[in-house]
């Protein structure tokens, strides 16, 4: 099915077939052709319930698809979309980002597209009946070369882009730029000898001879480029290099025939030729500084192996293509190997290596029923691992999408640098046609005027302004991904370096997310074992950590828990149940407070125990009346990860408040925050609630970070204007937060904002810089202060300066503190979540 019959140009009428979700009678189909014939610029809609499609003819102008989806969804009904990646052939500046996106934003049916200058990608949202071939099309009308990128040449295609270059091109480039430089090298080393009296300027037929193959054989991409965006009603750098280079070479041939008979005035063939070996110069060197910004991606993608060993049913192995193994197959892996596959270790024992997936240093040991990740190098034992994840479902394929869609997103920041791009060419031309004009009218020196609008032509550069904000991204991202930190998109990126509170969940956390039972109280003396027999019928079925710490003790101490019926759990406070037909519920103290819970005797006991940083767990049975009656309590303790408390001062040591949000009681939560010296605390705060109070610190103008596990805590890090899942490296949750931390070590916290601020530095840099390079290069050139051959030098290195800072990044490390070696720490209890409050 296709999105569109029918091309839309400016302002002409088009038809959008719009894909519809959820339709299942005729009531639906009218409901929707009102929702869409009530957008301004439709003109009709037709909706077929079979095919599941509204066909939509617009007004000449055309509609925005993204009115229509919302129109759609306004009326209960769901619009499937698509991204697409494509790969775009012949960008070379910031001008040439802005006509691409254009040209696949007027495609009908297209809701967003951005494209990547240093990757030289396009990420393109449309509806999901929009033809790949459409938005080649576009692209090709525009000027430029596209080609759609499959799932194996994503990374291709949106994480390397220009910079990964087969190397046979490479090798084109780099000869084509020597060659160009020993053309060139007989025009300007004279010029370099003349303040030494030494006059060894080439007759002028070789300066010719020398200067024509530079003009039109190493620089005829100028020309192809230049007419490309001309037929496509637009300018960019190739245009300016093609006019500067093509008026100085046409000078020298005038000049040339004009005076062969009567002695040669100065010929500027060296202006022409060095201005674009230089270019060409500056180009390669831009291309291997790209290729050095995705090492990120190029190393992840190398941990990815292509085959693998899998186990028959009768013991025996074979070989396979890595895409033939399937979820649930046995995967051996002999030693020194990567681990092809995600799985679980079914046998043996050893030491893998995940240091370029979660940035962990050490080797972590593996054995029987431990979670492996795809891309590892096992150690020294062999291994059985039962597959999980499998090809672009690893997390290894994972990651990669990651760190690929955020080196090919586009930083708000951006923005301005679009804005100036799309008017830079136009206001470069006119100051050039103004240079001549005045310059011949002032001093009456039309070649001299003329040299000056070629320099000016050849000294702007909007090459620089589109590379300042995507290479710095590149380099950031990629150095983050080494150490641990994934980072979803720009914006992400972006907002970290501007937080100022640090709300962090406990549990898994703060806390290593294990649990202990460390204490059965009874209400009547003696009846422990009864207390403790029941709390594990309750949570016999729960995986939560809590319920396994009850079921895990019970067993230890050789109960049998009877069983349990109608069990029900109480959302963020505990859960309930009947147990021999007794009606009984286990929760937090907020449950308990809510069910006006008398706790007698044990008020004391469980005061001493919240002191002590413990989480309380009530269990009561409900009477005839409805009234509970206490039980008994459960008390629980966690460790607090070895490094908490540096990651605590390391935030504070960034001017950052750090703020603890916990369901436990206030008496742990305070345990734990002296512990780790946080100051704020909001304790029984449940689930739902933490969204609610980050909303109140960024109501109140703090820019707030919420870090937590990435399930339970999924409200607040929506909420927050940052969200940091922690995970582990085989359960990241990916499309949670906007910063996943690959290890469960909350210094990465500090390590990610940081990060953050020095890539939104080198933005920053980059882009005064590419700002200031233009605005003082270009006056000095329109007043004959620049010739063009450092006119030229300057523009071709403007672009390489940029991508050189931006890989300054690259020598970034997370700082090594006194954390390092801090020992395991007796900790406060644990947040209760699932069937025990949180």
């Amino acid at each position: 099915m296709g999105t569109t019959t029918a091309e839309s140009g400016a302002g002409a009428a088009c038809t959008i077939d719009v894909p519809i979700a959820g339709m299942t009678c005729a009531s639906c189909v009218r409901r929707v052709e009102k929702a869409l014939q009530a957008v301004d610029g439709v003109r009709a809609a037709s909706v077929n319930l079979a095919t599941e499609t509204a066909v939509v003819e617009t007004a000449p102008g055309g509609v925005d698809a993204g009115r229509l989806a919302d129109a759609v969804r306004r009326a209960g009904y769901d619009v499937p979309t698509r991204t697409h990646t494509l790969r775009i052939d012949g960008m070379t500046c910031a001008s040439c980002v802005g006509r691409v996106e254009k040209a696949l934003a007027r495609v009908p049916g297209v809701l967003a597209a951005s494209v990547n200058l240093a990757t030289e990608a396009a990420q393109v949202q449309a509806l999901a009946g929009v033809d790949v071939a459409t938005l080649l099309a576009a692209v090709e009308r525009a000027g430029y070369g596209a080609r759609a990128a499959d799932d194996t040449d994503s990374a291709a295609a949106a994480g390397r882009g220009a910079a990964s270059e087969p190397d046979a091109q490479r090798r084109r480039d780099a000869l084509a730029v020597l060659a160009a430089a020993v053309l060139t090298l007989p025009l300007v080393l004279p010029m370099a000898l003349m303040p030494f009296g030494v006059d060894a300027m080439p007759p002028a037929w070789l300066q010719w001879l020398l200067a024509t193959p530079v003009q039109f054989v190493f620089g005829r991409r100028f020309y192809v480029a230049g007419y490309k965006a001309v037929r496509a009603g637009a300018g960019n750098m190739d245009l300016l290099v093609a006019l500067g280079t093509s008026a100085a070479y046409g000078l020298s041939v005038f000049q040339w025939w004009r005076h062969a008979e009567h002695g040669m005035p100065h010929l500027y063939f060296e202006a022409s030729a060095a201005v674009i070996t230089l270019v060409l110069l500056g180009k390669w060197l831009e291309a291997r500084a790209k290729r050095q910004a995705t090492d990120a991606i190029r190393a992840l993608q190398a941990l990815r192996p292509q085959r693998a060993r899998v186990q028959r049913a009768d013991g025996s192995e074979v070989e396979v293509p890595l895409a033939q193994v399937r979820v649930g197959d046995l995967v051996r892996v002999r030693p020194g190997e990567k681990l092809a596959v995600d799985g679980v270790v079914v046998e043996g024992r050893t030491h893998v290596d995940e240091s370029l997936l979660t940035g962990e240093s050490l080797p972590v040991a593996k054995g029987p029923g431990d979670r492996v990740t795809g891309g590892a190098v096992n150690g020294e034992g062999a291994l059985t691992v039962r597959a999980t994840g499998v090809g672009a479902e690893s997390t290894l394929a994972r990651i990669i999408r990651l760190v690929e869609s955020a080196q090919a997103a586009k930083a708000p920041i951006q923005r301005l640098v679009d804005r100036v791009a799309a008017v830079f060419v136009p206001v470069v031309l006119v100051v050039a046609v103004l240079a001549f004009a005045g310059g011949a009218w002032w001093t009456g020196d039309a070649e001299g005027a003329l040299i000056n609008a070629v320099s000016v032509l050849v000294i702007a550069c909007p090459c620089a302004l589109g590379l300042a904000t995507p290479a710095a991204i590149m380099a950031g991202t990629g150095v983050a991904a080494r150490h641990g930190i994934l980072i979803k998109d720009a914006q992400a990126l972006e907002l970290a370096h501007r937080v100022t509170h640090v709300a962090f969940d406990k549990t898994g956390t703060l806390t290593e997310g294990r649990p202990r039972l460390i204490a059965v109280e009874a209400a009547d003396a003696g009846r422990e074992r009864e207390v403790l027999g029941l709390a594990a019928a309750l949570q016999a079925r729960s995986e939560h950590p809590l319920a396994r710490a009850v079921v895990e003790h019970a067993k230890a101490e050789g109960l049998a828990p009877p069983a349990a019926d109608a069990v029900q759990a109480l959302a963020g406070r505990g859960v309930e149940g009947r147990v021999d037909g007794r009606p009984l519920w286990l929760g937090s103290s907020r449950l308990r407070d809510e069910r006006a819970l008398d706790v007698g005797a044990l008020a004391a006991r469980a005061t001493a125990l919240e002191a002590e940083g413990r989480t309380l767990a009530w269990l009561a049975e409900v009477g005839g009346d409805g009234t509970s009656r206490l039980l008994g309590l459960l008390a629980f303790g966690d460790r607090l990860k070895p490094t908490a408390a540096d990651a605590v001062a390391r935030l504070r040591a960034l001017g950052l408040q750090v703020v603890l949000l916990t369901g436990d009681n206030a008496g742990s939560a305070q345990a734990v925050a002296r512990q780790l010296g946080i100051d704020a605390v909001r304790a029984q705060v449940l689930p739902a609630d933490k969204a609610r109070v980050v909303g109140d610190l960024k109501a109140g103008g703090a820019t707030v970070a919420m870090v937590g596990d990435g399930i339970n805590d999924a409200p607040a890090l929506a909420a927050a204007d940052v969200g940091i899942a922690m995970a582990t490296g085989t359960d990241v949750a990916m499309e949670t937060a906007g910063i996943t931390l690959m290890r469960g070590d909350p210094r990465l916290v500090a390590a990610a904002i940081e990060i953050s601020r020095c890539t939104t530095a080198k933005i920053r840099q980059n882009l005064f810089w590419a700002f200031a390079y233009n605005v003082v290069g270009i006056p000095l050139a329109a007043f004959g202060l620049l010739n063009p051959v450092i006119a030229g030098a300057a523009m071709a290195m403007s672009s390489v300066s940029v991508v050189s800072n931006a890989l300054l990044l690259r020598r970034w490390r997370p700082p090594a503190g006194p954390g390092d070696a801090t020992p395991p720490a007796a900790a406060g209890g644990t947040a209760l979540a699932g069937p025990l409050a949180r």
